[in-house]
């Protein structure tokens, strides 16, 4: 594999070459700003957890970037671009679609800094080194890697293990792995990452007993349709562990649902009650890559931003509007209702929509935002999920491609309908009591009246689609449902309409409803065509030049 050895021979040769210097407190609740450390910084508690700091952050920013909404969110469905990113949206990703290279890359630094980390941290610990931050920074490490393998397998399917870089260097026979047996490997570490790290977090925003926990019923819940075989029936015995891990972590985590979803987004939000992993950015100038740079590729307009303001194309897809409760279809072309779901509004803006937390330039001077309505067919539902303003609404702490809020990588609001989900599992629907009261925990947060009586496998797959809208989770629901029915993952993607739409308030500012009409210039390539020669992305073209081996067919994975 020349590709992959030459990617790890650049991180082992020019990665750990900075000595981070003294470390305030301050500096250790965050990454720092460097690169990852050299041989001989690892001696006290202190530094050994600074050496693992970077693994919040650098290690992922090529995937965060740009694509995790273009694989998590556009090639869903759930958002759209109306004219970059095409290749995404209309469900044609190439080996050389800019996105699938840059995720794939990332996740294999993931997993090669996090290698380095785990054998730098066993080899040069020094005698000062607690027994347990050594356990548990060699614990974050290997939570990165099996995390960063979820997102390998689900997206190409047989990827190669690597657990250790250096042996890579002089191994030029690895090959692709089938994904039962990543499945296996990555199930099997976080369940001795869960034993190894604490119940609360040493430093603020780092990595618990109940992540890994959380990752486990995640895991799990997916798993159970890789092992489902040609009877299309998951296995019972992983959705029982799902159900065990989501319900320790609901009952014992000390988590909690935030009262109101939209507070999930609002400046401050990092570390919050909620939240069960998150990446840990920070506003970094002169430090590129420890910064979250997505809101500049999000925010429609530069009058809302910080010298960006890239997303005037971006914004909900006509099929996502229908998955929201109190949005109903009127006739083919039309829909028109008053807003129910709170989370509507925290996830995309409507025309007329005030959002007093975001400070908006106009003509002489600002104003606190209230989203436009131009008039014409062009204006539709823009992205407001992790756009937080200008540096003006959070603290000064924003420049362009700059900014310092976290990225949600688990929330406990996903173990809720994880347990409802492995009660349901192979069964069409449930009236189990706990199931229900753990769905409409989710549910009733965002203003709506709770299900009673029996709860539906579709239920459950909505509720996920709008709680986790623009988080980059749809695509991996559409793939853990791939795995176990992909007829029915076919059919959910092919009926969607993937278009553009003009949405019209009843009157302006304050809108008490909306109409949305599909707009009559952009009605082309609304649909897409998926099928079993596309579903899964290709591995990047420049990868399949230099390494023939991924070409090779897939081997069970040994872990050494």
């Amino acid at each position: 594999m020349k590709y992959v050895k030459n990617i790890y021979a650049k991180l082992i040769a020019v990665l750990p070459i900075a000595l981070l210097g003294a470390c305030s407190e301050e500096f250790l609740e965050r990454p720092p700003k460097d690169a990852i450390v050299d041989a001989g910084f690892y001696q006290t508690d202190d530094q050994v957890l600074a050496s693992t700091s970077l693994l919040y952050s650098k290690v992922w920013f090529d995937y965060n970037d740009k694509a995790s909404y273009n694989l998590g969110d556009f090639r869903a469905g759930t958002a759209f671009s109306a004219w970059n990113d095409r290749g995404n949206v209309l469900f044609n990703t190439t080996g050389n679609t800019p996105e699938n290279g840059s995720a794939w890359r990332s996740f294999f630094i993931v997993v090669g800094q996090s290698n380095l980390a785990i054998q730098n941290i066993q080899k040069y610990a020094g005698p000062a080194v607690s027994a347990a931050v050594k356990k548990h920074a060699i614990a974050e490490a290997r939570f990165m890697r099996a995390l960063a393998y979820r997102f390998l397998v689900m997206n190409w399917g047989a990827v190669p293990v690597i657990e250790n870089n250096l042996t890579l260097l002089s191994d030029t026979t690895v090959q692709r792995n089938t994904p039962k047996s990543v499945w296996k490997f990555i199930t099997g570490e976080m369940r001795q990452i869960a034993e190894d790290l604490p119940e609360k977090p040493v430093r603020v925003g780092r990595l618990t007993r109940w992540s890994a926990e959380g990752m486990l019923a995640r895991f799990y819940l997916t798993r159970a349709g890789v092992d489902a075989g040609a009877t299309g029936q998951r296995n019972q015995v992983f959705l029982d562990s799902a159900k065990y891990y989501a319900e320790r972590v609901i009952t014992l985590s000390g988590a909690s649902l935030l009262p109101k979803y939209g507070d999930l987004f609002l400046y401050p939000y990092d570390n919050n009650a909620e939240s069960l992993f998150s990446l840990q950015w920070v506003y970094s100038p002169g430090a590129w890559g420890t910064q979250n740079s997505t809101p500049a590729y999000l925010a429609y307009g530069p009058d809302i931003a910080n010298g960006d303001g890239w997303g005037g194309d971006k914004g909900a897809t006509w099929w996502v509007m229908q998955q929201y409760e109190g949005i109903k279809t009127v006739s083919e072309t039309v829909l028109q209702g008053r807003t129910v779901d709170q989370r509507l509004k925290a996830t995309f803006m409507l025309p007329g929509a005030s959002y007093p937390e975001i400070t908006q330039t106009i003509p002489g001077g600002s104003q606190k935002l209230v989203f436009p309505f131009v008039g014409t067919d062009n204006n539709f539902i823009a992205i407001k999920k992790y756009i937080t303003g200008k540096a003006v609404d959070v603290g000064g702490q924003a420049a362009q491609q700059n900014y310092g809020h976290d990225t949600y990588m688990m929330r406990l609001a996903e173990m809720y309908l994880a347990y409802a989900e492995a009660v349901v599992g192979n069964n069409a629907s449930t009236n189990d009591a706990k199931a229900l009261q753990y769905f409409n925990q989710v549910h009733t947060r965002a203003g709506l009246s709770p299900v009673t009586g029996t709860l539906t496998s579709d239920q459950i797959f909505k509720e996920r689609i709008v709680e986790f809208a623009m988080e980059g989770m749809a695509w991996y629901d559409l793939v853990s449902l791939h795995y176990y029915n992909p007829t029915k993952a076919y059919a959910i993607l092919n009926a969607q309409d993937r278009g553009f739409f003009f949405t019209k308030p009843d009157r302006f500012p304050d809108p008490t409803s909306w109409t949305f009409t599909k707009t009559a210039w952009a009605t082309a390539e609304r649909k897409i065509d998926a099928n079993s020669g596309n579903f899964l992305l290709p591995i990047p073209s420049a990868e399949l030049s230099q390494a023939p081996n991924l070409q090779k067919p897939a081997v069970d994975y040994q872990s050494k």
